[in-house]
């Protein structure tokens, strides 16, 4: 059994971040709601309790019995954490007089093993409005800062550790560090899980699961489906039936493309050209929840009309990834409800068939690793996300033949100067958006009436928040002409320099 670090959320923004960090230190580990703890295994070598927005002065603050793993396992706790251990101690929380948010030195007041290499002082990141006031009388002070006398501790009875700064933040100088030490040091974590050794243990996994039975897999030509049939497909090889169905709504070439790419990783696809049935769903309908609502649907007829043809498939594999899995289990209830906001939701009651989801332990970034490890082609591994209805929540409107056509074509045009340019693998997503606004335009001596195309690219890193990019304005510009010039249409073109929050990455 894979051994991990288990962090228990008590609703921060920042713990999937937590997770991240310990895995970019080659070690598994998994979030828990507080409220909703696993049973501890021997493969359980640590725990990590995150902050929270929550006051631990609060009547209805989180609550959590530390009997379980207590004294048995290191035990990292972060802001809330280490404030929570402190008011079950014995010692004192307070609201503080001044909140100490942002930047701060940590100076060191005792040698501990959660310290060992760093250099004091050193910048950590604060972001709290309690403070710890005073020590439970089994705690010895191991670090502070200048406005801050208790922010690092330890219990001396037990491996336990209590920090009222955040070591996952880039702005922790050392903070890497510090996890290192607690993660590999402290619990003994041996650095072993990498997409090497996932690949091998899961393929494992799907032989010992699945058998000689059938697998039937709705590729939408994105990362995360083609991985889990790459791995799927080493696992239970031509057992794996895939159909990836065009809904008119992709992008231009797309589904002739993909499909060719698929016959790369020697998959056995089934294609299917489903144009017509959604561009008759969509007809007339402008909003956009109504429009997700007809080409989900649609999508499950056709799937399920395919899927009859595939005699004696047990199993229905998805894309599911771990952010969709947190986000599914709230700290507000435990819940192991996944979300089913895949391409295929719908369809395990409709069809009597098992689950497998094959990747639903990584995050997006670990999924193209894996990829990359089986030897997917760069140009499906490397592909900017696109939103699961398509270019149908990139039309401001009604969906139709004639808008889609032209929204490809600007979209090709877009995308390719940013290859050209060498832009396309700094963007995190980019892509164009028909706008349901007509404006005055001159060309030759004619006067124009035509459409608007906004253009959109953000950097990000799981798309939680993005920032507009900032692409230099000849080739905006060169783009701009292209596709004025070659789009029958459109008159204007402009770029969409909104960040993430306030806005959202799609328009819809």
């Amino acid at each position: 059994m894979q051994e991990q670090i288990l962090i228990l959320d008590f609703g921060s923004q920042y713990t999937q971040l937590i997770a991240r960090r310990v895995r970019e230190l080659n070690v598994y580990c998994e979030i828990h709601p507080y409220n909703h703890i696993p049973t501890i295994t021997e493969n359980i070598k640590g725990v990590i309790l995150s902050g929270s927005p929550a006051s631990v002065r609060d009547s209805e603050a989180p609550q959590i019995d530390l009997t379980q793993f207590d004294k048995n396992l290191p035990i990292l706790a972060v802001c809330y954490g280490a404030q929570y251990y402190a008011q079950k101690g014995g010692g004192n929380v307070a609201a503080s007089n001044h909140r100490e948010y942002g930047r701060a030195m940590l100076n060191k007041s005792k040698d501990s093993r959660l310290f060992e290499g760093m250099q004091f002082p050193t910048q950590v990141w604060m972001s709290h409005g309690d403070t710890i006031t005073a020590l439970p009388t089994n705690a010895e002070l191991i670090a502070s800062t200048d406005s801050i006398p208790y922010a690092a501790f330890q219990l001396t009875d037990s491996n336990t550790f209590c920090i009222q700064f955040h070591p996952e933040v880039t702005h922790s100088t050392d903070g890497a560090h510090l996890l290192k030490n607690f993660v590999v040091g402290i619990s003994g974590c041996t650095q072993d899980w990498n997409p090497d050794n996932f690949i091998h243990s899961t393929v494992d996994e799907l032989i010992q699961k699945i058998g000689d039975d059938k697998v039937i897999l709705g590729l939408s030509g994105g990362v995360d489906s083609s991985v889990a049939a790459g791995l799927l497909h080493k696992a239970i090889g031509k057992n794996l039936y895939c159909i990836f169905i065009d809904n008119g709504l992709l992008r231009l070439n797309e589904f002739e493309q993909v499909l060719e790419a698929y016959k790369e990783m020697d998959l056995n696809v089934i294609g299917v050209d489903a144009t017509d049935q959604f561009y008759t769903a969509l007809a007339d309908i402008q909003d956009p929840e109504l429009k997700r609502k007809a080409i989900g649907r649609v999508f499950v007829e056709v799937f399920e009309q395919e899927s009859k043809k595939i005699d004696g498939a047990r199993w229905l594999a998805q894309g599911t990834i771990y952010p969709d899995v947190i986000e599914s289990v709230s700290v507000k209830g435990p819940s192991a409800t996944i979300k089913s906001h895949h391409n295929v939701g719908g369809l395990p009651e409709k069809m009597d068939l098992k689950i497998v989801e094959p990747l639903r332990s990584l995050f997006k970034d670990e999924v193209r690793k894996v990829g990359a490890a089986l030897g997917i082609p760069a140009n499906i591994l490397g592909r900017h996300p696109f939103p699961g209805p398509g270019l149908a929540i990139r039309i401001i409107d009604a969906v139709d033949a004639t808008k889609v056509k032209i929204l490809q074509q600007a979209d090709a045009l877009f995308l390719n100067t940013l290859r050209e340019r060498g832009w396309y693998d700094k963007i995190w997503q980019a892509g164009a958006i028909f706008l349901p606004v007509r404006s005055v335009g001159v060309m030759g001596d004619e006067r124009t009436y035509e459409n608007v195309i906004c253009l959109r690219a953000v950097t990000s890193v799981d798309g939680m928040t993005a920032d507009w990019v900032h692409i230099p304005h000849e080739i905006l510009a060169e783009i701009s002409n292209k596709i004025i010039n070659q789009v029958k249409g459109i008159n204007r073109v402009v770029y969409d320099i909104s960040s993430k929050p306030p806005a959202t990455i799609e328009w819809e």
